[in-house]
């Protein structure tokens, strides 16, 4: 594998400026298939620093007062979940207490480790390798606070949208009240179906729910005593998570309404719920609800609150407006559009 494609905690920077050295130290750490880079100048050691390389082996005669700054500086501007070891090979002259001390001072966000020259092989490798583990321990505390900070994002958004949702409900709900009884049914009701489509989406593990599993949650309270009132059919279709609330609250609507004055308000009354996905080169999706069985069906002088969101909901969603009929053995309502502006994953 090329050595510049590596991530650059899986790399060990040596610092040394004698040639034998850091050729010494690169070929045993590579026999171990541990990946080396070299620096024997302090002139580029903040270029090499830079990628925080996953160790940094330095000799003690690296140790100038240069390199001291330098690193000093890397340590100190490292992310907050960071602590990158270094390992020191003392030579055999040095005072390994003074030095542990004068290290400690210039970096104290430093995870330090001393080896006296001459040191065996064995030992040094297991002191590398033990110390890209640490770093590899941080990359993972790295990676998880980077998806904490991206799920408390989405919650964020999420949330602000519920939001948006139920003010959205509420002012339109609060504007077709003709009491507050009214209100409240209405206002329970439009709530509860929001929050069933968000529990479907939910389980379902990911950001797309079933037009299937939309149905079945809307529709499974008004099937009572096994009678199947409510027929809904079609093929395996998910649908994005916005496009499947926006359905959810369509249907509950025209549910509440098939209950309140259409079909479903006469004991022989059925609703046929169905929707199709076309094999068109640019798939479109098609949903239809058709009421029969229920009382004489007359268009109303003005359109409620229900038929206001339905129609203006399902042309936002479909980018077509709906065909709401209320013909004379029940209402039909119908609507077609591109699949791509509601699409969840097939």
């Amino acid at each position: 594998m090329d050595e510049s494609s590596l991530p650059a905690l899986d790399q060990v920077l040596i610092l040394a400026p004698y040639r034998k050295d850091a050729d010494y130290l690169g070929r045993l750490l590579a026999e171990h298939e541990i990946n080396v880079r070299s620096g024997s100048r302090t002139d580029n050691l903040p270029g090499l620093l830079h990628p925080s390389p996953g160790v940094l082996v330095a000799t003690h005669e690296a140790l100038t007062p240069d390199a001291l700054a330098t690193v000093a500086t890397h340590l100190e501007t490292q992310p907050s979940w960071a602590e990158m070891p270094i390992v020191v090979l003392l030579d055999r002259a040095s005072r390994p207490d003074q030095v542990r001390n004068e290290l400690g001072r210039v970096w104290p966000r430093a995870r330090l480790l001393f080896y006296q020259r001459p040191v065996t092989a064995v030992e040094l490798v297991s002191g590398v390798q033990s110390a890209l583990l640490v770093r590899l321990r941080q990359r993972d505390v790295r990676d998880h606070i980077a998806q904490e900070v991206e799920l408390r994002r989405e919650l964020n958004h999420r949330v602000k949208n519920i939001l948006a949702s139920v003010t959205s409900i509420f002012e339109m709900t609060r504007r077709g009240a003709t009491s507050i009884d009214a209100f409240a049914e209405d206002f329970r009701g439009r709530l509860s179906a929001l929050d069933k489509v968000h529990s479907a989406v939910f389980h379902a593990e990911g950001d797309t729910v079933s037009i299937a599993e939309i149905a079945a949650l809307t529709f499974d309270p008004y099937r009572l005593s096994g009678k199947d009132r409510i027929v809904a059919h079609g093929p395996p279709v998910t649908l994005s998570r916005e496009a499947g609330t926006t359905l959810a609250l369509c249907l509950h609507e025209l549910t509440t309404n098939a209950i309140k004055y259409g079909a479903l308000s006469h004991p022989e009354g059925r609703v046929q719920f169905g929707w199709d996905l076309s094999q068109a080169e640019t798939p479109e999706l098609a949903i239809s609800w058709k009421e029969s069985g229920g009382p004489d069906v007359e268009e109303p002088s003005h359109a409620g609150y229900g038929t206001r969101y339905v129609r203006s909901a399902l042309a936002g969603m479909f980018g077509q407006k709906p065909v709401i009929a209320f013909e004379a053995d029940g209402l039909r309502c119908e609507v077609n559009g591109v699949f791509s502006r509601v699409a969840g994953n097939l």
